[in-house]
């Protein structure tokens, strides 16, 4: 029924001019420059006039811990950065801390090696992320930072238990292609980290050229961020506390695995999402090391040394400590000294412009350490970036760093490592400790006392 006083609408006809046009493409260098990283982004915000934070692990209202959204765009915009000067169109990552770099999610620890997740970064778009099953609804429901669009569930045959013939791989691949294809980088190469070579095969057989772009990710994760180093310092503080549980139990009679049970309890209850591995080693077992541990009795008078792997917030520790139990000799004493002067000389090179060549230089030859090769010395005198992986750059040693000296830079964090066997042919000491680098030098976050040999209840 017509209303009263409504005006009459007279019916006409819309010619094709009458519609507006549809907006035109956004063209790819428009998109970079909306995508590329902002310069806040990239900044790591660092105070070297104050003391490196290693706060609570709650969230607080009254004082400023780690800002995790600020370090997600830390991380993405390293990673842009990086990609950016590549040559490559996109990067395609496997490695579980590639995909955490990236993307700040991550699941269980039991996916590290089953290359199952795995995510895209095409070209300056946002990044795609393919997840186990469920977990992919979980973050489109609670990581609002990334795209919901972009969070898919994913299975490419769990390390071929699945096998490739069921289609899943190259299923995969095909919309790994056409998501490239729609960001403008179908036609250039595509860094991946790590692959099984089913799924590799199936990459090239839709037309993906492969490279390397694990080196892409090393380079942006080498400086860290100030919320990057509050965590690798807090993480190192869950273990300053493990270590000194380790000194309070270590006495005669109780067992190397023993001690890797309690110490494995004390991560936890202090904070650690992660204990991948703790190294116990006494007595006869020390030299040459083995790394590994045993369910050996320690005895009065043993050396024995420890390494703890963990992490808090992803961010890990590799940190070793040697004490003697009750005692020690001169023979024991005297090896700890040498460990110790070594570590010494190579924490006090460390400083931005140095290279690795040159703290390498100034560690013990193979030969002097009782073994016929760089190769079967590797890892005794050392130094390992630390970060969301446990090896990361710099990698110092005798081995590589001659051949490829690489630059020490401000905001690196790494941990050096040294070892000496004892004149009595079978103890040894093993010192490791972890640092930062400032412009004025290394920062040592390891903070377990090491000057001198710790004698776990002494006599």
């Amino acid at each position: 029924m017509k209303r009263r006083n409504e005006p009459r609408i007279e019916p006409r006809i819309v010619s094709v001019e009458d519609i507006a046009p549809a907006p035109a493409a956004k063209p790819i260098a428009e998109i970079s420059r909306a995508l590329a990283p902002a310069p806040s982004d990239l900044d790591p915000r660092y105070d070297w006039s104050r003391p490196i934070p290693a706060l609570g692990p709650m969230a607080v209202d009254f004082e400023e811990r780690i800002d995790f959204r600020r370090l997600h765009r830390y991380r993405l915009a390293r990673t842009r950065q990086a990609l950016a000067g590549s040559g490559l169109g996109a990067l395609l990552c496997f490695d579980q801390y590639n995909i955490r770099y990236i993307t700040s999610t991550v699941i269980g620890n039991w996916a590290r090696d089953k290359f199952t997740r795995y995510a895209l970064l095409p070209g300056t778009a946002e990044p795609h992320l393919w997840d186990f099953g469920s977990a992919a609804k979980h973050h489109r429901m609670f990581a609002p930072w990334l795209h919901q669009h972009n969070c898919h569930a994913g299975m490419l045959g769990l390390r071929g238990a699945i096998h490739p013939r069921i289609g899943l791989m190259r299923k995969a691949a095909e919309e790994l292609k056409s998501i490239l294809d729609e960001n403008g980088v179908g036609d250039m190469p595509v860094g991946v980290d790590v692959v099984e070579p089913a799924m590799l095969f199936e990459l090239q057989s839709v037309g993906i050229e492969v490279r390397d772009g694990q080196q892409i990710m090393l380079d942006a994760r080498e400086r860290k961020s100030a919320d990057e180093i509050s965590l690798l310092n807090m993480s190192a503080a869950i273990v300053d506390g493990t270590y000194q549980t380790i000194a309070e139990a270590l006495k005669p009679g109780i067992r190397e695995n023993e001690i890797v049970g309690l110490a494995n309890k004390r991560l936890y209850d202090l904070g650690s999402d992660d204990v991948e591995a703790i190294n116990a080693i006494s007595g006869e077992r020390c030299s040459p090391h083995p790394h590994n541990f045993t369910d050996r009795l320690i005895r009065p008078g043993d050396q024995a040394f420890f390494d703890i792997i963990q992490s808090f917030q992803g961010y890990r520790t590799c940190y070793y400590r040697t004490f003697n139990v009750g005692r020690a000799t001169d023979s024991q004493r005297d090896a700890y000294k040498r460990a110790r002067e070594w570590i010494d000389a190579a924490i006090a090179l460390v400083k931005p412009g140095v290279r690795t060549d040159q703290i390498a230089a100034c560690w013990p030859k193979a030969t002097d350490i009782g073994f016929s090769s760089e190769m079967e010395a590797f890892g005794l005198l050392f130094g390992h970036g630390l970060g969301l992986g446990l090896h990361e750059r710099p990698i110092i040693s005798r081995l590589n760093s001659f051949d490829d000296p690489q630059e020490i830079k401000e905001g690196m964090v790494f941990a050096l490592e040294t070892y000496c066997p004892a004149s009595d042919g079978y103890s040894a000491a093993r010192i490791e400790e972890e640092v930062v680098v400032t412009p004025n030098g290394a920062k040592v976050i390891t903070l377990y006392p090491a000057e001198q040999l710790p004698i776990a209840n002494p006599y």
